[in-house]
C-alpha cells in the first residue's frame, strides 16, 4: 500500500435492530436515527437512554470504590491535623494543571498547609524524580506529597521520600507497571485489584473522586457543622476541562462530569476560564467539547510547552478577573508562538519526506532532528498520524539525548510497542494511543528498526486505513431543527461517545465557495419526491480541502455530521461533510 497518496476511507455502516429502534422511539419520542445512534453506543433500554440524555451527578458511583481511597483520605486528614506541609506535584498538561488547581483549592479550603509544584517540561521532564525529593521536598520540610496525573512509575522518587520519612500518595490514570511504587496509597483505577471500573478517568477525574471521598469522610465526622460544606459541582468546570483536554472516553462518570462542567461554565465561570473564553471569542454562546479541546486546552498547554505550566495554574486559581485577563492574553501569545514552531517543524518533515519518499512505504514513522523544540513534538506526531495514518514517533535531540513523543491511530497498541523496544530506551510511559520516551541519540537507529519490525508484526496495512463508523442512512429531507436538537442532546461528544455520522444519498450541490483559504462551503438541495414542495436548501461545509475540491454537481452518497452552527446570536443547521462518493 502506498501511503503517500490520499487513501479511500473505509465506510462501516452500522446495522441496528429495527425492533430495538422502535422500542426507544416509542418511549423517548425521538427520531429513529437518534434511537439508532443511542443503540450503537450501547444504550438499549429506555431507562439507560433517559440517564444518558439527562446525566446527573446524583448518578455517579461512590468514590470509595477506588482501591486505596480510604488510605489516601486518612493520610491527608492526618497531615492537615498535624499541620504537616503538603506538596501537590502535578503534570504540565491541561489534565495535570486542572487536577493540581482542583486539589489545592479544596485542601486550602480545609486550611491545609499546601504548596504546588509542576516541573518544567524542557529542563526537568515528566514525573516526580529523586531530584525533586532531595532538592525541593526535603529542604522545604514537606511531610506529604500527593502526585496528580503522574507518579505511577516514580519508583526512585518514592523510595527516596520514604527513606527520609516523607509519605507519597500517588493519584494517576496512566498504564501501570507490573510492580507499583511503595507509596502510602496508590489511586489509579487501572491498577490490579481496583474494583471501581473507573479505568477511563482522566487524572483530574481521579482527583475529583479523592475530593468527593474527603468531603464525605468529613461530613461523617461532623466537620461541616462549623463551616459551609462545598458544593463540588462548582469544581466540575476544572474536571470537564481536564477530561476533555486529555481525550479520555466521555462515558459514564466522565460524561456526567463534563456535562456538569459545561453548566458551571455557562452560569458562573471562574475568572481564569472567563478570561480564556474572552481571548478565544467564545463568550455568550453554548460551548461544546471541540471548543475545550481545540481552543481552551491548547492555550493552557502552551505555557507548559514553551515556558512553564505554573502560568496556566495561576490563571485557573486566581480570583481576580483583571489578573486573569492579563495571564490569558499571555497564554494566547504563547499559543500563537507554539503554532509557528509546530508549523516550522512539520514543514521540515514534509520537505524531508518529499526527498525520501521510500520512508512512506514503511508502516511507522520515526523521525529525529537536532534542535527540534521538545515542547511541541507531540502535536507534530499527532499531525503526522492524521495525515499518514500510521504510528509516528518524533524525537528532539539535544546533548546526545533524544526526547520523543509517540502517537498512533487505532489498530496498534503504542505502549506495548514501546515495551518491545525497551532495551533501546532509557524510559517511556503513556497509553495505547500516546506515549513519551527518552533514549540516547546513538540508539535511535536501532530503535527505529525494531519499532518498525514490531509494528509490522502486530499490524496489517489495512489496519491503518481510516474508517468512518456511520450510524445509519437517512434522507436529507428529514434534516430539521427538531432533529438537530435531538442530536445535540447526545453531547458531550468525544472518545467513547463520537458525534453521530449519517449517510445521505442523492444530494445535489447548488453552489460552493472557498472560505478561510481551504474550507469549502456549500448549499445543498435534498432530493424532492413528487408532489411535495421544494425542500429548503441545506448549508454544508467541507473542512481542510487541499487536493480534491468538488464542484457544484451531485453527491451519490455523502457522510456527514448534522449540527447547529451558532454565530452572533443566530443558529443554522449545518452539515459537516466527512467523506463522499460522487458516482455509484
Amino acid at each position: 500500500m502506498n501511503y503517500n497518496t490520499p487513501m479511500q476511507k473505509k465506510w462501516n455502516i452500522l446495522s441496528t435492530d429495527s425492533k430495538q429502534i422502535s422500542k426507544l422511539v416509542e418511549h423517548l419520542g425521538c427520531h429513529p436515527a437518534v434511537a439508532a445512534a443511542l443503540i450503537n453506543r450501547g444504550i438499549h433500554s429506555p431507562a439507560h437512554a433517559s440517564r444518558f440524555l439527562e446525566p446527573s451527578l446524583a448518578h455517579a458511583r461512590s468514590p470509595f470504590l477506588m482501591k486505596d481511597v480510604g488510605r489516601a483520605v486518612e493520610r491527608i486528614l492526618k497531615a492537615i491535623r498535624r499541620r504537616e506541609k503538603v506538596l501537590i506535584f502535578g503534570d504540565y498538561d491541561t489534565d495535570g494543571i486542572t487536577a493540581t488547581a482542583l486539589l489545592s483549592e479544596f485542601l486550602r479550603y480545609l486550611d491545609a498547609d499546601v504548596d504546588c509544584y509542576i516541573p518544567n517540561r524542557l529542563t526537568e521532564g515528566y514525573g516526580l524524580s529523586r531530584d525533586h525529593i532531595e532538592k525541593r521536598a526535603i529542604p522545604d520540610g514537606i511531610g506529604l506529597i500527593v502526585t496528580v496525573d503522574c507518579g505511577i512509575s516514580s519508583f526512585e522518587a518514592v523510595s527516596a521520600a520514604t527513606r527520609v520519612g516523607i509519605d507519597v500518595i500517588i493519584t494517576d490514570h496512566h498504564e501501570t507497571p507490573s510492580v507499583l511504587p511503595g507509596a502510602a496509597a496508590v489511586l489509579n483505577p487501572k491498577q490490579p485489584g481496583c474494583p471501581s471500573g473507573f479505568s477511563w478517568l482522566a487524572g483530574v477525574g481521579v482527583v475529583f473522586n479523592l475530593i468527593l471521598a474527603l468531603r464525605k469522610r468529613l461530613r461523617d465526622e461532623g466537620f461541616w457543622n462549623e463551616r459551609p460544606e462545598p458544593n463540588l459541582k462548582a469544581a466540575c468546570d476544572l474536571v470537564a476541562l481536564g477530561t476533555v483536554g486529555d481525550m479520555v472516553p466521555l462515558v459514564s462518570e466522565n460524561r456526567i462530569y463534563v456535562k456538569a462542567g459545561f453548566e458551571v461554565i455557562a452560569s458562573n465561570p471562574r475568572p481564569g476560564i472567563k478570561a480564556l473564553l474572552d481571548v478565544c471569542r467564545l463568550r455568550n454562546r453554548p460551548l461544546n467539547t471541540r471548543d475545550l479541546a481545540f481552543k481552551i486546552a491548547p492555550r493552557l498547554n502552551a505555557s507548559g510547552r514553551l515556558c512553564h505550566a505554573s502560568t496556566a495554574l495561576r490563571l485557573l486559581t486566581t480570583s481576580d478577573l483583571e489578573t486573569a485577563h492579563a495571564i490569558a492574553k499571555e497564554l494566547n501569545q504563547q499559543n500563537a508562538k507554539r503554532r509557528e514552531i509546530e508549523h516550522r517543524i512539520f514543514s521540515e518533515i514534509d520537505q524531508y519526506l518529499e526527498k525520501t519518499p521510500q520512508l512512506l512505504e514503511q508502516r511507522a514513522l520515526v523521525l529525529d532532528q537536532q534542535g527540534w523544540h521538545r515542547g511541541v513534538i507531540g502535536i507534530v506526531a499527532s499531525r503526522l498520524v492524521e495525515r499518514y495514518n500510521r504510528p509516528a514517533v518524533v524525537i528532539a535531540v539535544a546533548d546526545g539525548i533524544g526526547k520523543g513523543s509517540a502517537r498512533s491511530p487505532d489498530g496498534f497498541d503504542l505502549f506495548a510497542g514501546l515495551h518491545g523496544c525497551a532495551q533501546h530506551l532509557e524510559k517511556f510511559g503513556g497509553h495505547k494511543a500516546a506515549a513519551g520516551l527518552t533514549l540516547r541519540a546513538e540508539n535511535i537507529p536501532a530503535f527505529r528498526r525494531d519499532f518498525e519490525s514490531i509494528v509490522c508484526q502486530k499490524t496489517k496495512p489495512e489496519d491503518f486505513v481510516p474508517e468512518l463508523v456511520i450510524d445509519g442512512e437517512m434522507s436529507a429531507s428529514d434534516v430539521s431543527a427538531e432533529f438537530a436538537d435531538e442530536l445535540e442532546a447526545l453531547a458531550p461528544f468525544g472518545t467513547g461517545n463520537p458525534e453521530p455520522l449519517f449517510m445521505l444519498s442523492n444530494v445535489n450541490v447548488l453552489s460552493t465557495r472557498v472560505v478561510a483559504a481551504h474550507h469549502l462551503q456549500m448549499r445543498l438541495s435534498p432530493p424532492n419526491p413528487p408532489k411535495l414542495k421544494q425542500a429548503k436548501p441545506l448549508d454544508a461545509i467541507l473542512f481542510n480541502q487541499h487536493a480534491v475540491t468538488p464542484q457544484p454537481g451531485h453527491f451519490y452518497h455523502m457522510v456527514c455530521h448534522i449540527r447547529w452552527n451558532r454565530w452572533q446570536d443566530q443558529k443554522r443547521i449545518q452539515l459537516v461533510i466527512r467523506d463522499w462518493r460522487s458516482v455509484h
